[in-house]
């Protein structure tokens, strides 16, 4: 039995994806192991999976000046040390890593035991932590098209993000009924991503009055951002979080009005349904929605408002106009690159696996 330990974590972009690979690894024999940070959202995620889940130290690496970069860097010394003591026990064929600040000791530690690594990006530009663990991975699985040029020939493979299969197979009369919804107006999603988007909340909640006259809406808020002085009110539903339901709620979705993460586009690609995306601002980030919105938007599957230029009326203008055009916009994605990526990042592990199994 081939044995893989899988790591990523801090946000569920970073998880959720490795998820997506589980019942197919299984499937194929394989022991599974997590290794992420003690008390992060992969922890819950993992154990939910039935996993044995290794908690470790994890410190973030950030791009200025504050003494936390101090103290950060020996918890992160703190988990190669862990790192390399769990992978000495478990002793796996391969590890694959998914991103997030926690997986940098993780590949590091493989690479000292010659244990390979096989690591994803998500966005267009590859992120910090996998820039750090590039040089050390055997191969590096991308999502977009375009970022091939970022990546060395010899490790660069597009295999497009795994998602899970269960998001194929949402029912939309269950969606109708967890949102009290009818069958009359169309259902308009709302996603701020897994923590949720104070801009987003915001400027929905101000634009529902004329949204609720064309939509139904369904609002995905985030943790502790529900506001109670909507509740009960007719065709507007909130949540502050879904996860087995999800797949319900985007079966029932006419629309979306998004973030740009790259996760949340593909399960929205999965299921063909149009997105007005509101990418995070460069101030509050490096960049990255803005490019993955640019890329959905270049191939036809979305349309997107720069944060400064959202304001109520131009928020219900855009969103109107989208589900006026919707069928103009399935079709684009219905051309879309149809790669199985589950397959294809499962296929690279077996071939790595088993050079490394052929040499034992």
């Amino acid at each position: 039995m081939k044995v893989i330990v899988l790591t990523g974590g801090g946000t569920s972009g970073h998880v959720t994806p490795n998820i997506a690979l589980i019942p197919k690894l299984k499937a194929k024999g394989y022991e599974i192991h997590y290794i992420g940070s003690k008390n992060g959202i992969e922890k819950q995620l993992a154990e939910k999976q039935g996993l044995p889940y290794h908690g470790i130290s994890a410190g973030k690496f950030r791009r200025y000046a504050d003494v936390k970069n101090i103290t950060d860097l020996f918890r992160i010394a703190g988990g190669f040390f862990q790192s390399l003591s769990i992978l000495k026990k478990v002793k796996p064929d391969i590890v694959f890593s998914k991103g997030g600040f926690v997986s940098c000791p993780v590949v590091w530690a493989s690479w000292v035991l010659r244990i390979p690594a096989v690591i994803h990006e998500s966005d267009i530009t590859p992120g910090l932590t996998n820039k750090l663990t590039m040089p050390f991975a055997r191969k590096v699985c991308y999502t977009f098209p375009e970022s091939k040029k970022y990546f060395p020939d010899e490790k660069a493979c597009h295999t497009g993000l795994p998602v899970r299969e269960e998001m194929n197979t949402g029912s939309r009369l269950n969606g109708l009924k967890l949102c009290g919804f009818t069958g009359g107006k169309p259902v308009l999603v709302v996603i701020g991503g897994s923590q949720g988007s104070e801009f987003i909340n915001t400027v929905v909640r101000d634009a529902l009055e004329e949204l609720l006259k064309t939509f139904q809406i369904c609002h995905i808020c985030g943790k502790g951002n529900m506001n109670r002085e909507y509740d009960g009110l007719s065709g507007y539903k909130q949540f502050e979080y879904i996860d087995k339901e999800l797949p319900d709620i985007f079966a029932c979705a006419d629309l979306f009005i998004s973030r740009a993460g790259a996760t949340v586009l593909h399960e929205i690609l999965t299921v063909k349904k149009p997105a007005l995306l509101i990418p995070l601002s460069k101030s509050a980030s490096r960049g990255d929605q803005i490019l993955n919105a640019q890329s959905f938007c270049s191939q036809g599957f979305s349309d997107m408002l720069m944060e400064e230029n959202v304001t109520k009326e131009t928020l219900v203008s855009k969103v109107r106009e989208l589900y006026v055009s919707r069928n103009n916009y399935i079709k684009s994605m219905k051309k879309s690159f149809s790669g199985n990526a589950v397959e294809n990042v499962i296929s690279i592990i077996d071939e790595i696996a088993g050079e490394r199994d052929n040499s034992k």
